[in-house]
C-alpha cells in the first residue's frame, strides 16, 4: 500500500554532543524527531485539507502509541508560503521504523474497503505537491516542556543555527538554565541536533509562544535576564565569546503556527 507518510530512514551516527554541554552531568534520555517538509498545492481547498488531516490524525496518528508527539506546523513567516511541516517524536530510532507497520495496520482498520482507502489517500495526496524533504533530529540538552491548554494556534519560532564543528565553545546549557528556562514568555523550548539529513551542522531550537507579541517581548526579557545573570560587562563578554565559538554565526529564522487539534 502506498502511503506518503511512510519513509525509509538511513542511520547516521550522532556526534559532537559534548561540545554543547557545559558539564558531564547526565542528561535526560534523548528522543528522535522526524520532520517532513511538505508543500501545499495552492489549487486545493484549505478547509477540506484541514478536515482530511484531522480525519487521518484521529484514525491513525493519535492511535499510534510509538508516536509520542506530533505537530503540523503551517507557514507564518518563512521564505516559502507553501511550507507545511509534519513533525513526529519517537523514543528510539527503532520506533521510527516500527511505527510505519503500526500506521499501516491502523490505515487498514480505518479504511478496510480498498476502494475507499485509495480514494481517501488520493484526496489526501492531492493537497500537496510531489516535492518534500525529510530530516531526523536528536534531542539534546534539557527541554522546557509544557502542555498547551489553549485551543488557539500557538506561535512556533524555529531558529536553525550552523554549528562550527570545531569542538570549541561552551555555555549553551548554562545559558538555557539561566535565561531560557526563566523567561516566562517562552512557554516551550525544544533543542535538537542533526541525526540524519542534508546538513550535519544543523542545530535547531523550537520556541513556543502564545502570540507574536510575546515573541518580541521575550527578546527584551532575555536581555534583562542576561544582565542579571552576568552583571559585570567583562564577565558577560567572556561568556558570550565562548558561547559563540559553538556556532559559525550563520542562522535562519522561521515562524510557524501549530494546529492544536492535530497536536499530540
Amino acid at each position: 500500500m502506498k502511503n506518503s507518510r511512510n519513509l525509509v530512514y538511513g542511520m547516521f551516527i550522532l556526534t559532537f554532543l559534548l561540545s554543547i554541554t557545559s558539564n558531564a552531568q547526565e542528561e535526560p534520555k534523548p528522543v528522535f524527531i522526524t520532520v517532513t517538509t511538505l508543500h501545499r498545492n495552492l489549487d486545493s481547498d484549505g478547509k477540506d485539507w484541514k478536515k482530511t488531516e484531522q480525519e487521518y490524525f484521529d484514525k491513525v496518528t493519535s492511535k499510534n502509541d510509538l508516536i509520542i508527539g506530533s505537530e503540523i506546523l503551517n507557514h507564518y513567516y518563512t521564505a516559502n508560503s507553501t511550507e507545511i511541516l509534519h513533525v513526529s517524536v519517537f523514543k528510539t530510532w527503532e520506533d521510527i521504523e516500527k511505527s510505519n507497520a503500526i500506521t499501516d495496520e491502523l490505515i487498514m482498520k480505518a479504511w478496510p474497503d480498498e476502494k475507499e482507502r485509495n480514494a481517501f489517500f488520493e484526496k489526501y495526496n492531492s493537497y500537496y505537491s510531489t516535492m518534500h524533504s525529510d530530516e531526523i533530529y536528536n534531542s539534546v540538552l534539557t527541554a522546557k516542556e509544557f502542555k498547551p491548554t489553549s485551543k488557539e494556534p500557538m506561535i512556533v519560532y524555529i531558529r536553525k543555527s550552523q554549528m562550527s564543528m570545531s569542538g570549541n565553545g561552551k555555555g549553551l546549557k548554562e545559558f538555557n538554565e539561566k535565561i531560557t528556562m526563566n523567561n516566562p514568555y517562552i512557554k516551550g523550548y525544544y533543542p535538537h541536533r542533526h541525526a540524519w539529513g542534508a546538513d550535519s551542522r544543523d542545530f535547531l531550537e523550537a520556541f513556543y509562544y502564545d502570540s507574536l507579541a510575546d515573541l518580541e517581548k521575550s527578546f527584551d526579557k532575555d536581555n534583562e535576564l542576561i544582565k542579571a545573570a552576568w552583571p559585570k560587562e567583562e564577565e558577560r563578554k567572556v561568556f558570550f565569546d565562548n558561547l559563540d565559538k559553538i556556532f559559525t554565526g550563520i542562522h535562519g529564522d522561521y515562524i510557524y503556527h501549530n494546529m492544536p487539534t492535530l497536536s499530540k
